[in-house]
Formats: structure tokens, C-alpha cells, sequence
């Protein structure tokens, strides 16, 4: 299944859960599944704008676009942190109110089911698209999963309150319940602004990756008369770029050339799958000089 599939599924599965909460919401009159049930709404926008964003990045590279589409992904991630941020404001503005005037809360065992009915739903889609979004290096995907992930602990904090108020009486638990549930969606949309906008800043290759690009070019360095250096690295969405110079003997004819820095571009894509490597051919004596710091290895 691929990714826009998921999402799919997503918006539909975040209708359901919209109409589940917002039922428990209506028989129970509880501010924190009231709470619970606007997360659900913030995961349907933030899944129909992730799936926007998807099929946007999947497009192919244009005049206007050479490199392609893929940073799209990055505006998703963005988004929903942004969305998220919003409802937990609205969150804490509920539970200040409910917190100031408490009231008695009807038919907490049907809420309660019903809670934990749509927090089945999302916990098992949510860990389906965290391992889909693993295996295709979707961040929108992984934005969506984490999400629906924050709403399963929101759930469960909720209903484990509301159990509270049936046992104690204590009226005072479902608004501060409320307020835990900000806090924590509130957590979860700071990181995925964080992660929109180092996306967005062109991050280099993590160390993991970056050290299969050195294996690579290592066993190039021991077996031909080359070296690398002025080695730069960037990530777009799914897509990986490295950028180097091979520095080769000035006797070599421009086929010899072009034939190793094709085996090198190989070996380079079996190593790190999605990866577009550009690379300049030099001669041996000859440098490359830039404003930066040159970096070899």
C-alpha cells in the first residue's frame, strides 16, 4: 500500500473516531473527552493537508523544479504542528472554564467505551503508518502516525480519569485531565514544527547514512589512484543528495574517467537507495576552492 493510501485511510478513520468522541462528548458532558474528540478533529485536517502534500511531493521533477517535489512533505509536518498547537490552546481554555465551574458528568461507562473503541482504531493504524513511513522515509506519514499516536495516550489518559471520577466523585479530575492532555499534544506539535524546519534548513545525511556514503567512496580510495573531498550532503522529503568532487590522474582519457565515476554513482545508490549523487571530475593536482572550509574525507 503506498503512502497516500495510508493517509486515506486516515481521514477516514479520523471521521469515525471524530463521531465516536464526539458521542462520548455528548452523553458525558466531560471536558476532557470534549478534548479528546478536537484532537480527532486537528487529525482530519492535518491528515487531508498531509495527503495534499504527499501527492504533491510525488510529482515529478519540472522546469520549475529540477530537483523535484519532495520538500512538500515538510509544509505537512508544519501544519499539523501548527494545528496541533491550536487545539491544545483551545484545550486549556476549556479546562480553565470547567475547572472554575465544575460539573457532574452523565453516562461515564458508555463515554468511556466509546473512547476506547476509537483509540483501538487509531493505535492500529498509527503503528501501521509508522512502519510504512520508516520503510518509504515519508515525513508527512510520520507526522500523521505520531500523531494519531499522541491521540491514543490522549485517549487513555482520559479514560483512565474518568474512571477516577466514577470511583472518587471528584469533579475536579476531568478538567485537570484536560489540561494533561494539552500539555501533551502541546509537546508533540513543537517537536513536529521542529522537524518541519529542520527539513526545510537542508539538514545533511544523518551520521548512519553519511557513513555508508565514506564506505563507499573508502573502498573506491583503496582500489583506483583517486581521492574525494569538498563532500556535501543535503535531504529533500524522501530524497537523499550528495555532492563531491573525484580528484583523478591527468593522464587518464575522458572515457576512463566517465566509466569510474559511473561504477562510484552505483555504488553510491545501492549503498543509500533514493540517493542522487552529483559528482565533478578533476585532476589530481588540480583544487577546488570555496568560501568554505574544505571538507574531505
Amino acid at each position: 500500500m503506498q503512502a497516500s493510501s495510508y493517509l486515506k485511510l486516515s481521514v477516514a478513520t479520523a471521521l469515525v473516531t471524530i463521531a465516536l468522541k464526539s458521542a462520548a462528548w455528548w452523553f458525558t458532558d466531560s471536558v476532557s473527552l470534549a478534548a479528546d474528540a478536537l484532537e480527532s478533529l486537528v487529525n482530519l485536517a492535518g491528515a487531508l493537508f498531509a495527503l495534499a502534500m504527499v501527492t504533491w511531493a510525488q510529482q515529478p521533477p519540472d522546469a520549475e523544479h529540477p530537483y523535484g517535489h519532495h520538500k512538500a512533505e515538510y509544509f505537512s509536518s508544519g501544519f499539523e504542528g501548527i494545528l496541533i498547537i491550536a487545539a491544545a490552546l483551545g484545550i486549556f481554555w476549556g479546562a480553565l472554564d470547567r475547572w472554575r465551574h465544575p460539573q457532574p458528568l452523565e453516562s461515564i461507562g458508555l463515554g468511556v467505551a466509546l473512547a476506547v473503541v476509537s483509540s483501538a482504531i487509531n493505535g492500529a493504524l498509527a503503528f501501521a503508518m509508522l512502519r510504512k513511513a520508516r520503510e518509504v522515509r515519508s515525513l508527512a506519514l510520520e507526522a500523521d502516525a505520531r500523531h494519531l499516536f499522541t491521540d491514543v495516550w490522549t485517549s487513555a489518559g482520559v479514560v483512565a480519569g474518568l474512571i477516577g471520577v466514577m470511583s472518587t466523585g471528584w469533579l475536579w479530575l476531568d478538567p485537570l485531565l484536560a489540561g494533561m492532555v494539552a500539555l501533551n499534544i502541546l509537546r508533540e506539535g513543537v517537536h513536529l514544527m521542529r522537524e518541519s524546519t529542520r527539513g526545510l534548513m537542508d539538514e545533511a545525511l544523518d551520521p548512519e547514512t553519511l557513513g555508508r556514503v565514506e564506505s563507499v567512496l573508502s573502498s573506491f580510495r583503496e582500489s583506483t589512484p583517486v581521492r574525494f573531498d569538498h563532500i556535501v550532503s543535503r535531504v529533500a522529503g524522501q530524497r537523499h543528495f550528495v555532492d563531491l568532487h573525484m580528484h583523478l590522474p591527468a593522464a587518464w582519457s575522458l572515457g576512463q574517467a566517465a566509466e569510474l565515476r559511473s561504477a562510484v554513482e552505483k555504488g553510491l545508490m545501492q549503498a543509500v537507495p533514493g540517493l542522487r549523487a552529483s559528482i565533478q571530475l578533476l585532476p589530481t593536482d588540480v583544487e577546488a576552492h570555496f568560501d568554505d572550509p574544505k571538507d574531505s574525507i
